[in-house]
């Protein structure tokens, strides 16, 4: 089996080094070069291309966000940004995932070493994944705007009825990796009456109001950060923020959500397995599951379990995807009722909240 080659581009002496040492601790990975700023990186990937890229925001000479531009309009390659921008560079992060890179390692400004040598299994994980998504170019793209836990460390195993005397339809959303152009379709297409939606998008703390607010600019239903005892209403859509679970409840005929701390779950906060499983319970054969491009598994087990509680599950397909990895696992679960392009998917959606 051949390496996955990667390029580190850091103007950090010691990030690369130590981003280094953590890549090539997997006997999978071979860093074929490191570089201190883009214009390096640009003669490295001239000898060599490499089937990853690890890159930095704020870098001399030309930021990360000017050359991931430039890669993807010219000769894409998967691109994670391992950046310090989170919370104050919220909106430039943002725009890195809308760019095409394929994820963001959020990295502290203050002991980035300790930071990166902890997060080696992680960081891994995000590479290995990343040499499997297929790129295109800018052109190409449309218009932008520890233990592996289960959902059970956050609510009770056992599944109980959710109330039938109610036909209101709540949709709950999961993604991942290529998520957020995918959301912008999704939501784009959704009419002003559309069920209440909850989405849970693997992002960094900060970035998520970022995200729900460029989201609610460009469409017709209200987008908004989820906050704790939020109702769940339609033509409102709400977005679990970063570092936070979001689970529905119920109260009575009433749907709100909690949002709410807790350890990771399927690696993530948020999780898309608790906000599944939580719809599952509470809204059972009243709930429309969705599960959208992302690597991993996160939310298989939460599809299933809301497949078996009576609700419609539905998966993105692999050729509309970035990453097939959750819709992929979620399928082989057997979770999943029906799959559907991301241009038909908000149609299907729809279409199951009226049957």
């Amino acid at each position: 089996m051949n390496k996955i080659k990667v390029l580190i581009v850091d103007d950090s002496a010691v990030v690369r080094q130590t981003m280094k040492d953590v890549l090539e601790s997997d006997p999978h990975i071979e860093v074929i070069a490191v570089a201190p700023d883009p214009f390096v990186a640009a003669e490295k990937i001239r000898k060599a291309v490499p089937d990853v890229i690890t890159l930095d925001v704020e870098m001399p000479r030309m930021d990360g966000i000017t050359f991931l531009r430039k890669i993807m309009g010219q000769h894409p390659i998967p691109v994670v940004i391992c950046s310090s921008l989170a919370g104050r560079g919220s909106d430039t992060a943002l725009k890195a995932l809308e760019y095409g890179a394929v994820e963001i390692i959020e990295k502290p400004r203050i002991g980035t070493k300790q930071f990166l040598e902890e997060s080696k299994v992680r960081i891994c994980d995000v590479i290995k994944a990343a040499a499997s998504v297929t790129t295109k170019r800018l052109s190409e793209r449309a218009a932008p705007v520890a233990p592996k836990l289960t959902a059970d460390v956050i609510l009770d195993k056992p599944l109980s009825h959710a109330m039938v005397q109610t036909t209101e339809k709540v949709v709950v959303v999961g993604a991942s990796t290529g998520g957020t152009e995918a959301l912008r379709v999704f939501l784009e297409a959704l009419p002003l009456d559309s069920p209440g939606t909850l989405i849970v998008q693997h992002m960094p703390e900060h970035f998520t109001a970022a995200f729900a607010q460029r989201l609610n600019a460009i469409c017709k239903v209200t987008i908004k950060e989820a906050e704790d005892n939020d109702t769940v209403i339609p033509g409102r859509v709400l977005i679990a923020p970063g570092n936070h679970h979001l689970l529905l409840k119920r109260s009575g005929a009433r749907y709100y959500v909690e949002v709410k701390d807790g350890p990771l779950v399927s690696r993530h906060r948020p999780s898309v397995d608790v906000l599944f499983r939580s719809a599952a319970r509470y809204a059972g054969k009243n709930a429309v599951g969705v599960i959208m491009t992302g690597m991993g598994d996160d939310g298989a087990k939460g599809m299933l379990e809301m497949k078996q509680a009576g609700a419609h599950t539905i998966a993105q397909d692999e050729k509309s995807c970035v990453v097939f990895g959750m819709p992929k696992e979620a399928i082989k679960l057997g979770g999943v009722d029906h799959v559907t392009s991301l241009e038909l998917l908000a149609g299907v959606v729809l279409a199951r909240c009226r049957s």
